[in-house]
């Protein structure tokens, strides 16, 4: 398994291996990143995807992911 599979599988524990959830939650973050938000983990937006930035942050705890109500 890759480092980004790793990831990737962590993730998705942390939203109870909900797919969409996580896709959405990703592409969201991903958004807000693209347009000027900090990352929350130690990695560079001109050097990493904001994709993969997201899935660090999700993996890592550091954003809350739930389902809008």
């Amino acid at each position: 398994m890759t480092r980004l599979e790793q990831v990737t599988a962590k993730a998705l524990e942390r939203v109870n291996h909900d797919r969409y959830l996580l896709s959405k939650a990703v592409g969201k973050r991903a958004e807000e990143l693209n347009a000027g938000a900090t990352p929350l983990v130690d990695m560079d937006i001109k050097q990493h995807k904001a994709t993969d930035i997201a899935i660090h942050e999700i993996a890592e705890g550091k954003l809350k992911v739930e389902l809008e109500s």
